[in-house]
């Protein structure tokens, strides 16, 4: 029978390509010269570090701007509030990976609302659509990427 799933994940390679931009462009910026600020990525969550606050928000402008470069969601991004220690301002950005309990019943709820000829189970952190047909398969991908979900999602493990 054949089934995808839906998903939300972040690819690690795309994103350290993407704080490696967004460091390029600081360090060839006439406005930064001089001024000690970079992007520090472990894992999931990237450090922007800057002297200044509103050179924070525009580094984050830069990273948000080199994520979408890189062909990921900026809407994974979920950004603190900058904090002042010294002589820095640091700010840390998480990129959210997987769907939340929520989320998967959100995405389960649209399905059964939409009366389609499918079925939607959540697990774990992923939402299984099967159907019998590779059309309603279809239908259901093209349903949930119009819906306002909250988060990016990706279509993953297609089966036919």
């Amino acid at each position: 029978m054949p089934s995808f799933d839906v998903v939300s994940e972040v690819d690690l390679h795309q994103l350290t390509n993407a704080v490696d931009q967004a460091g390029r462009i600081v360090t060839n910026r006439f406005d930064f010269k001089g001024v000690n600020a970079s992007f520090e990525r472990e894992e999931r969550t990237v450090v922007i570090t800057a002297e200044a606050e509103f050179q924070v928000t525009q580094m984050e402008d830069m990273l948000r701007t080199a994520l979408v470069k890189c062909n990921i969601d900026p809407s994974a991004m979920d950004a603190s509030p900058p904090i002042t220690t010294g002589k820095q301002v640091k700010q840390t950005v998480v990129l959210r990976h997987g769907l939340d309990s929520t989320q998967c019943k959100a995405i389960v709820k649209q399905i059964k609302d939409a009366k389609m000829k499918v079925q939607a189970q959540i697990q774990g952190d992923q939402v299984r659509v099967t159907g019998k047909k590779r059309d309603d398969l279809q239908d259901a991908i093209a349903l949930l990427k119009k819906a306002e979900i909250g988060v990016p999602v990706q279509f993953t493990n297609f089966r036919d």
